[in-house]
């Protein structure tokens, strides 16, 4: 009989371990939905700047510090996009692990008060969603060895769906009319897929949205794209869409929709990464795809 409690006993217990899940905290919740493809079913994932929220101004709360204490692997995108995640590792001195997602991007680089910066938003660009999940992959299997297959099978299966979008990315966009291939955004986050298809995004704000743009700029701004016949603006649905009308009523171009650049959504097609990426080039594509 005590041998057979036993024998239970150890079963349970090993059961029991098997069906543990690793604590992840992410970032933003395109990291969360990008491990959570990767990890499936093996990884409890808790997100600190959820759907439709703005990373770029976003304030931590006692909350992510104890997350941070609990986790097992911490993923930041990097390239300078979470500042107050670097500085909540460092103030909570949690044993996690840091994976920076976009390890091994060629970043895109740009001048800004007089500094050179890199671009943050690299995600923009499939091409580099392979490292990103390359680099997930690798600090899922370090974690957690015994789901190696599982990792790297969900990981190969996701990057069919990268290869699919990619295909069509290619050839919507790089059939969009020579004259329309200026848009204009809240701020300046799409430049790595301007850059993969030919195309001009201008911006009232930099690459940040902690900084409100000033009068002048606007100005600026407006003078450019009067003179650049620009054919569309484009909200984005982290921000407040009021200046963006006003410079449309100004220039005379139309409002293409609403484009999704630091968050998900918190419902519908884009609530994942690829549904995400699919309505932002649907909504292009729409609205200037004609000559």
């Amino acid at each position: 009989m005590r041998a057979l409690l036993l024998l239970f006993s150890l079963t349970l217990s090993m059961s029991l371990s098997a069906a543990e899940k690793i604590p992840v905290v992410t970032s933003f919740s395109i990291l969360a939905d990008l491990v959570h493809q990767v990890g499936g079913e093996h990884v409890q994932i808790t997100d600190m700047v959820g759907p439709d929220a703005d990373a770029h101004t976003y304030e931590p709360t006692p909350d992510d510090a104890k997350a941070l204490l609990k986790a097992r692997l911490i993923v930041k995108n990097g390239l300078g996009f979470e500042p107050w995640l670097d500085r909540l590792v460092s103030s909570t001195a949690t044993p996690a692990t840091v994976v920076t997602a976009s390890r091994g991007v060629i970043p895109r680089s740009l001048e800004e008060d007089g500094e050179t910066v890199p671009d943050p938003h690299a995600w923009h660009n499939l091409a580099n969603i392979e490292l990103y999940i390359a680099n997930i992959t690798k600090a899922l299997t370090a974690a957690d060895p015994a789901n190696k297959a599982d990792y790297e099978r969900n990981g190969q299966a996701y990057l069919k769906q990268i290869h699919a979008l990619l295909a069509e990315a290619r050839a919507k966009l790089g059939s969009l009319p020579p004259g329309n291939r200026k848009i204009v955004t809240s701020h300046d986050a799409f430049g790595y897929l301007g850059q993969a298809y030919s195309i001009e995004f201008m911006a009232p704000q930099g690459l940040s949205t902690e900084r409100e743009p000033s009068a002048a700029e606007v100005a600026a701004l407006i003078t450019q794209i009067r003179q650049a016949k620009v054919k569309a603006v484009f909200m984005e649905n982290i921000k407040d869409a009021r200046l963006l009308k006003q410079i449309a009523e100004e220039t005379g171009a139309r409002i293409g929709g609403t484009l999704y650049s630091d968050a998900l959504a918190a419902t519908g097609p884009a609530s994942t990464f690829a549904g995400l990426f699919e309505h932002n080039l649907n909504t292009l594509y729409r609205a200037l795809g004609q000559p």
